[in-house]
């Protein structure tokens, strides 16, 4: 496979789990206005919680499915350099986002 089309995947997947963490911080930034005040139960710190483990493994297919498939399937190579992709782009757009807070 070329390497053309490795970066590409690791961008796409670096872009959909900046979406998939913005989506969720705007939740939580809003969380009060939708949700009421503060925890005032039981299971608003559970909904948090199970709110992290989903987000884990959103995240972690986002970043390691099509890796672990291409590794399985003998692309070693390809597998490893997708993996190096995408965390170089991941890298990449949270200096962008720090440096967006920065400015802002």
């Amino acid at each position: 496979m070329k390497n053309s089309k490795l970066v590409y995947y690791g961008i796409i997947h670096s872009v959909g789990v900046f979406l998939y963490v913005s989506a969720v911080a705007f939740l939580m930034f809003n969380g009060e206005k939708l949700f009421g005040g503060k925890a005032d139960n039981f299971l608003q710190p559970v909904a948090m919680l199970l709110l992290l483990v989903v987000s884990a493994a959103i995240t972690g297919s986002l970043v390691l499915v099509r890796p672990i498939n291409f590794y399985l399937s003998g692309m070693k190579r390809e597998a490893v350099k997708l993996l190096i992709y995408t965390i170089i782009s991941l890298v990449l757009i949270t200096l962008i986002v720090f440096a967006a807070n920065i400015i802002w």
